[in-house]
């Protein structure tokens, strides 16, 4: 059961990620964010890190499903 709970946790960290880079991408060109970098380039390194959550979670979910894990 902690199994699934993680992966489905993994699975909306990632879908935040995806949003709030495309959020960053649209509102934040030629921002400097933090000292960071530019806001758009911070946008696909959150648009890439939460697609890659994203399907992590998915494949972590179906593997558990499957084995009887969760």
């Amino acid at each position: 059961m902690k199994l699934g709970i993680a992966a489905l946790g993994i699975y909306l960290l990632g879908g935040l990620g995806i949003f709030g880079g495309i959020g960053l991408i649209v509102f934040t060109k030629g921002v400097n964010l933090w000292g960071w970098g530019d806001g758009r380039t911070i946008g696909y390194l959150f648009l890439c890190v939460g697609a890659g959550f994203s399907i992590l979670g998915v494949l972590l979910m179906r593997i558990f499903r499957n084995r009887g894990l969760a």
